[in-house]
């Protein structure tokens, strides 16, 4: 495999990761992660994580490496799924679970609650809204849960719940990424 990527934070700070190339696949790239987590710096220790469209596991291996009690790796593609548990045992990282499933199936499912979420679907496929009202209807989501969401750079949020507030955004290239913050309804 010669996608490779870096985990820059935390415990596992320089390790290297492998992962597939498949449609759709575009890790997070370094810069963005590092200030996705600087907004989120006090938000990860000891919570419960979400990795939606989970991809290359950038997002879930770097909220875990900064001390995330908990990450799910919800992910459909057969091949990204074994490349994940491939680097969960690299890591030893127990505290990090994969699934592979279609998301909105999963969101379909027996909801857990958790106060972080990385929403990160492949572009053009229309799956950013959809998933946010899955995530707030069927109840996955703590009180004041922070819900990172990756797009587009023009990206329109028509349509997302109503008790979700912008806290920050931000572009760089093709892509637009955003923090949002859940208020109790």
């Amino acid at each position: 495999m010669k996608n490779k990527l870096r985990i820059i934070g935390g415990d596992w700070r320089s390790r290297q990761l492998s992962f597939v190339d498949a449609p759709g696949l575009r890790p997070t790239p370094a810069r963005v992660r590092e200030t996705v987590f600087n907004w989120l710096r006090y938000e990860i220790s000891g919570k419960q994580c979400l990795d939606l469209y989970s991809g290359s596991g950038a997002l879930g291996f770097e909220a875990a490496s900064r001390g995330a009690k908990s990450v799910i790796q919800v992910e459909n593609n057969i091949q990204a799924c074994r490349s994940l548990k491939d680097n969960i045992v690299a890591l030893s990282a127990t505290q990090i679970k994969t699934v592979q499933s279609d998301v909105l199936r999963y969101l379909a499912g027996d909801a857990q609650v958790f106060d972080v979420v990385f929403l990160d679907p492949p572009f053009g496929l229309s799956l950013v809204i959809q998933t946010c009202q899955l995530l707030e209807q069927n109840a996955w989501l703590a009180k004041h849960a922070k819900i990172y969401v990756e797009t587009e750079r023009h990206f329109d949020f028509f349509g997302m719940p109503e008790n979700w507030r912008l806290l920050k955004s931000k572009s760089a290239g093709e892509v637009g990424y955003h923090l949002f913050e859940r208020a109790e309804v």
